[in-house]
């Protein structure tokens, strides 16, 4: 693949332009890796105090008991957000692995077989939660198994 980066100063803002007979998986990924969305994220620590997380800071988001929670590296946060919003905001660092779980995927650490075709998957600051067999197949596609 080739390569070439263009520097001027009429360029306030960065792009970038790709030349290809066809979307790969690779080109995908470049994209994916270019496009990364750094919108703040609001979440409550607890009732009172707001805190501001960036993507690269939430390890996992999921559904618990109704209420969507964000991991980071050490704490959780609570978030007014549906999953859909958050998957929509958060963008395409993050895969959905089960109905109920968004998981960045900068912090995946192991994957172990589940039970009833599914995968365990362990992330880095150790959280764990199962790929669905809905979402594997894009999973695997991902990992490129």
């Amino acid at each position: 693949m080739k390569v070439s980066v263009t520097l001027s100063p009429e360029y306030e803002v960065p792009y970038a332009i790709i030349y290809t007979n066809q979307i790969t998986y690779d080109i995908q990924r470049i994209v994916d890796s270019i496009s990364i969305n750094e919108t703040p994220i609001t979440a409550l620590r607890n009732e009172e105090d707001i805190i501001i997380l960036k993507p690269t800071d939430i390890f996992m988001v999921r559904i618990e008991n109704g209420a969507t929670i964000l991991y980071s590296e050490s704490q959780a946060y609570r978030s007014r957000k549906r999953l859909y919003e958050l998957s929509q905001q958060l963008g395409s660092g993050f895969m959905q692995i089960s109905k109920t779980t968004l998981i960045n995927l900068a912090y995946m650490d192991s994957i172990k077989p589940g039970f009833s075709g599914t995968l365990l998957l362990k992330l880095t600051n150790g959280c764990e939660d199962y790929v669905s067999r809905k979402y594997l197949p894009n999973f695997k596609k991902y990992l490129g198994l």
